[in-house]
């Protein structure tokens, strides 16, 4: 959901008035005689030092919606008209909204550690699968992690890139799944791309983070990222950590799904909508704001699934503003 989930911008414009300049006569004609001077009017000279500012404050807040059917199928089509948002309950009106297939920053965190052998390889090189459908100016970067997270490729617009670092894999060690997850958080900030997410590709046991899993969702809930995950194995805090984001955890029942899965997650990322809303209760000190959103949609289409950031946080300087 630009960078911030919102901004505030605050315009000021202070206008004075300055003098007209001054008129040359004709040489040929005689120079006029000079007007009557008239009283200028009454000014109040503490409005001349002190003139009122226009101030002008934009606080947008964008979510990225993904719309399935009950055949996992995603629905495209949809108009601004379809979409009602509510933030605490209160409807807003819509003010931006967009469908296009704009270029990603996506983030790949890989799992490596001994629990994950002999998966690691097969489903790394499976990644082609997500690639076959990516733009040729997205951009990506991988962390892997066992016992301790580090970054192993960083940005590339390479796939080819990615692929072979399968070579040098050999699953080994603990595993600190949320340290992974945070580092990946604050690389993908760096992105040169609005548009922003993470693939988990793990079986989800956590076992030797310094961060908690509290810490963890408090940086979820500032992040613009969505997370995704496959999950091999019971998945553990996966569903948890992707829910929080507005993304989805995938359960390949066989080896052979995961190559699908991946080419689904790649089309969801190319078929999503975003809406965006400026916050009606500027009075509120509220840091955390709960978020529905709701598509009024043919009924033909039948029963439909929307997947989003179930909310977001004020900043602190949001909430010093509104004092």
């Amino acid at each position: 959901m630009k960078r911030k989930l919102f901004i505030t911008l605050t315009v000021m414009l202070v206008i004075y008035g300055s003098s007209a300049p001054s008129q040359t006569p004709f040489p040929s004609q005689a120079p006029l005689p000079p007007p009557a001077k008239e009283k200028p009017p009454e000014t109040n000279s503490q409005d001349q030092q002190n003139p009122k500012p226009l101030i002008i404050k934009t606080n947008m807040v964008s979510v990225t919606v993904t719309v399935s059917d009950r055949n996992r199928r995603f629905v495209t089509g949809l108009t601004k008209e379809n979409f009602e948002v509510y933030d605490d309950n209160v409807k807003q009106e819509v003010a931006l909204f967009a469908t296009q297939d704009s270029p990603l920053t996506l983030g790949i965190v890989y799992d490596v550690s001994g629990s994950m052998n002999p998966l690691s390889t097969q489903s790394f090189r499976a990644l082609k699968g997500l690639f076959e459908y990516s733009h040729s100016d997205d951009e990506y970067f991988v962390v892997s992690f066992s016992d301790r997270a580090k970054l192993i490729q960083d940005f590339t617009s390479l796939p080819e890139n990615i692929l072979n670092k399968a070579v040098f894999i050999k699953p080994k060690g603990s595993t600190a799944l949320f340290d992974a997850i945070y580092l990946a958080l604050e690389k993908v900030k760096e992105g040169r791309h609005e548009k922003k997410a993470l693939l988990i590709i793990s079986d989800g046991e956590e076992n030797s983070s310094r961060y908690s899993f509290g810490e963890l969702r408090k940086a979820l809930r500032e992040t613009d990222a969505q997370l995704y995950a496959i999950g091999l194995g019971l998945g553990g805090s996966l569903p948890h950590i992707t829910e929080t984001s507005g993304g989805l955890t995938f359960f390949p029942q066989e080896y052979g799904e995961v190559g699908d899965i991946y080419t689904r997650i790649a089309l969801m990322l190319r078929n999503q909508y975003v809406v965006g809303f400026y916050p009606t209760d500027e009075g509120s000190s509220i840091r955390w704001h709960k978020l529905r959103i709701k598509v009024n949609a043919p009924k033909q289409l039948g029963k439909l699934t929307l997947f989003y950031r179930n909310g977001y946080e004020s900043s602190q300087q949001d909430i010093a503003n509104k004092k």
